[in-house]
């Protein structure tokens, strides 16, 4: 290929590009002079100069960095394949991660964090279409702990600002029962088992939705919630053959783990349903247990509002009215202990019939022992003198400022 210039020992423009071996040279094509030679690192904008570069600044760099982004961009797009995600969540994916890979703290990152930034710029993307992504869900393919992608899905939001908004329970409710094995019949499912899969979200969604009025979610990780509500909401639909199921089989039929909190979600559900059931008057004679309530709660989700407001209005007023009464006998010191003191009965009823509360209110936890006080810090007794210098940080009336003034002039 001729270039433009000419030889400095004839004059002539013929000047050509030849590789000898693997290093390029410049020849005149007149009388064969080398020109130059070596030239192996250089950008685009130095080739015309002939100048040499370091190789942090030559294309060898640059295509070895282009060969990392397109492997990340590659893992991108496969990830974004395995989750059928729409072809706009995919380009957006690939934006962030070119973004996140040009940041100093990802760049210079080992390649286990570069693994999960992969996933985490999948999950910012369908958080922020409203996409029903969990975390759970890239941990098991990513093969990753919670721990560690959770700390690069933090560190992304960060560097990069992006705003992402949280996951509602309505979205986490429909991708925790994507997950379930109960809407096609198989050899391993009974046929009683299998149940459509539209029904049961229904019926799911309004189990959590009377968990969240209830106070049950709050400070509360709400796969375990779902996962009980679901088994509630299954059972109901056809209980006289899935009454004697237990909570593992259907978590083992349904093909997904059954979380330690469960049971006990499972427990405070049945206790909302109970003191609902008991505001019914054809349900109260009926003498429900934590198994048959089941039975009937398409009867309390369609009357919810008005059974907790009777359930739980009801009993706050009887607890003001009990703390009204318990006050008027502790101020008569003729009333005698048993008086004062409710029978066993009567506290069980009261019990039935408290207040709607969180349950960290209704069941506090113990409260951590305080460290012991050092010696000079148990020495004060509040009645040391104060001195004058200090007086003034604890004078804040001009009453009292003026009536301080009179006591120095009186000394």
């Amino acid at each position: 290929m001729a270039l433009r210039g000419r030889c400095p020992e004839c004059g002539s423009a013929a000047l050509l590009e030849d590789a000898h071996y693997a290093q390029q040279q410049l020849v005149c094509g007149a009388c064969g002079c080398v020109l130059s030679e070596g030239l192996l690192t250089t950008t685009y904008s130095d080739e015309g100069q002939l100048r040499e570069v370091a190789y942090s600044q030559s294309t060898g760099q640059k295509e070895q960095l282009k060969r990392c982004e397109q492997r990340g961009i590659r893992r991108v797009q496969d990830l974004c394949k395995v989750l059928r995600l729409p072809s706009v969540f995919e380009g957006t994916a690939v934006s962030y991660f070119q973004r996140a890979l040009q940041h100093s703290s990802f760049h210079l990152g080992s390649l286990e964090k570069k693994e999960l930034l992969v996933g985490c710029c999948v999950l910012a993307t369908c958080r922020q279409h409203n996409w029903p992504l969990t975390l759970g869900t890239i941990c098991s393919l990513l093969y990753a702990k919670q721990e560690l992608v959770t700390s690069v899905y933090l560190s992304l939001q960060k560097e990069l600002g992006i705003s992402v908004p949280a996951l509602s329970l309505s979205d986490l409710v429909k991708t925790h029962l994507n997950s379930f094995r109960l809407f096609q019949p198989t050899e391993d499912i009974p046929v009683t088992f299998v149940e459509d899969k539209e029904t049961l979200l229904a019926r799911t969604m309004q189990v959590v939705e009377l968990a969240s009025e209830t106070w049950l979610v709050t400070g509360r990780h709400p796969v375990p919630i779902v996962t009980a509500a679901a088994f509630l909401s299954w059972q109901s639909l056809q209980p006289a053959a899935r009454l004697s199921c237990t909570f593992t089989q259907f978590c083992r039929a349904a093909g997904v783990d059954l979380p330690p909190p469960a049971r006990l979600r499972l427990k405070e559900l049945c206790d909302i349903l109970l003191r609902m059931a008991a505001e019914l008057a054809w349900l109260r004679v009926l003498n429900l247990d934590k198994k048959t309530v089941v039975k009937h709660i398409g009867d309390l989700l369609r009357h919810r509002i008005f059974l907790l407001k009777n359930a739980f209005c009801e009993a706050e007023e009887e607890e003001q009215a009990g703390a009204a009464r318990g006050g008027d006998s502790s101020s008569d010191p003729r009333a005698e202990p048993d008086e004062i003191r409710p029978a066993e009965g009567q506290q069980e009823a009261e019990s039935s019939r408290r207040a709607l509360l969180p349950p960290c209110l209704l069941r506090p936890r113990k409260r951590l022992r305080t460290a012991a006080l050092s010696a000079s810090d148990a020495a004060l007794t509040g009645d040391e003198p104060i001195s004058d210098a200090e007086i003034e940080q604890y004078l804040r009336d001009p009453e009292e400022v003026r009536e301080f003034r009179k006591a120095k002039v009186w000394q």
